[in-house]
């Protein structure tokens, strides 16, 4: 029973299609009808009950697939040990990425990971952090983004620590103050980010903490969108002033914020007492030898 066989099927079942697993292994469909039926072949039972272009796992497909996946995430780790013994010219870095602000704090991070250790694939996954989390915590992924505080459960390691500003339309009755509390925005409707994104929480508990829920005009996934809306005069929206800072502001005001607990802490995480695979320990080490973060709250 090979491997190979075992990947192409648990593949299978998780895109529910011969096809779909087919772009993702990168393989033809015949290539990988062959090897399911290989693995039926060495099973000597079928794994699939095909009812015309529709299948279902039977019994026996279901008891592979849950042994299938153990034996793959031990090949795995087997893999990353042995990449150690090599100097890291070999293995692969599962790593998750938020989609707000990796290009300003990762990327240079990854190139500079790249640069020194070309053998190392990396394997990307860009989600909002509550995702992340989730996948560290099934270990889908050894290492993620994630703001804090984050659960016990997880190691943390800082990365940068900014504080949110508001961003108003033209026109908002506030855009000439100097700074605001978020307060004073309880009567102007709010563009958020989609639920997948922690930093919706941090912003609805403070409103909660304030005494008041925001009224939501939309949600978005996609940081230049919601600046977009704002510009639209369809609300206010609450951003780190990393982010801000680095896009053109032409027909939207930016008002620093004086309440304190509004900030965007960032930090990398994994799961507490985890081992790591060496190209894990060495991208926590390289993103701490290059980072930029700065304490930035005032001095007391």
């Amino acid at each position: 029973m090979e491997s190979r066989a075992l990947a192409v099927f648990a593949e299978v079942v998780r895109q529910k299609s011969f096809s779909a697993a087919g772009k993702i292994l990168g393989l033809t469909q015949p290539t990988i009808s062959k090897a399911v039926q290989q693995l039926e072949h060495d099973c000597g039972c079928l794994l699939f009950d095909r009812q015309g272009k529709k299948f279902r796992l039977t019994a026996a497909g279901e008891v592979v697939y849950q042994r299938a996946q153990v034996i793959l995430k031990e090949h795995e780790r087997l893999r990353d040990e042995l990449a150690g013994i090599h100097g890291l010219e070999r293995g692969r870095l599962r790593l998750g990425l938020p989609s707000l602000g990796s290009s300003l704090l990762f990327a240079p991070h990854v190139a500079s990971f790249r640069r020194q250790h070309p053998g190392i694939e990396i394997e990307l996954h860009e989600q909002g952090s509550l995702h992340l989390q989730e996948r560290v915590r099934a270990g889908e992924i050894e290492v993620g983004v994630s703001l804090g505080p984050v659960p016990e459960e997880f190691d943390w390691q800082p990365v940068s620590d900014e504080p949110l500003v508001a961003l108003l339309p033209a026109g908002h009755p506030l855009e000439r103050e100097t700074s605001l509390e978020l307060a004073d925005l309880k009567d102007t409707p709010f563009v958020l980010f989609e639920p997948g994104f922690s930093l919706n929480a941090v912003i609805l508990d403070a409103c909660r903490q304030r005494g008041f829920s925001p009224v939501e005009a939309a949600r978005s996934g996609h940081v230049d969108f919601i600046i977009a809306l704002v510009a639209a005069g369809l609300g206010v929206a609450l951003l780190p002033r990393l982010i801000v800072n680095s896009r053109e502001q032409r027909v939207c005001t930016v008002v620093p914020l004086r309440d304190e607990d509004l900030r965007w802490r960032l930090g990398l995480i994994w799961r507490r007492g985890g081992d790591l695979s060496p190209a894990a320990r060495r991208w926590l080490e390289v993103v701490q030898e290059g980072s930029r973060f700065e304490d930035t709250r005032p001095k007391t």
